[in-house]
């Protein structure tokens, strides 16, 4: 088979929009409410989440933060300058790399911005999803997204 068929493309599609969609409304929800963009919020959740120091996290090599967001490191650098520059992180070299940290004002706001996530994702996506099925519709992403 070459070619999608109409029922494929037709799924393709919704997907697509669906997905972007559902992003796109999260990330201006948060955005309105915090002023943190959507790869603020990726990028200090992912420290918050992943990294290291006190209370569990705050720190990560920038490799490391680059892999975990699937991001080229110049694209991650970029993103890093203009936060910093918003005092929501640092960067301090070590062992022959970075390590980036949040601040405590990157922690404050990335405080205040889970709340709204989480109230965006109800609201942009869970309200539509039978929850009997919410848990076979994640296993089978999983599935995708591992391959």
């Amino acid at each position: 088979m070459d070619l999608l068929t109409e029922d494929e493309l037709r799924f393709w599609h919704a997907w697509k929009h669906a997905s972007e969609t559902v992003r796109a409304r999260v990330a201006e929800d948060i955005s309105a409410a915090t002023g943190l963009s959507d790869a603020d919020f990726g990028i200090l959740t992912r420290l918050v989440d992943l990294g290291e120091g006190s209370q569990g996290g705050g720190s990560l090599r920038q490799n490391e933060l680059a892999a975990s967001l699937g991001w080229h490191r110049s694209r991650l650098s970029h993103q890093l300058t203009r936060m910093e520059q918003r005092d929501l992180i640092r960067r301090d070299p070590a062992d022959g790399g970075v390590v980036v940290t949040i601040t405590d004002r990157g922690t404050a706001d990335v405080a205040a911005a889970r709340p709204v996530h989480a109230a965006a994702v109800r609201e942009h996506l869970l309200d539509f999803v039978p929850p009997r099925q919410a848990g076979e519709i994640a296993a089978l992403l999983g599935v995708i997204a591992d391959r």
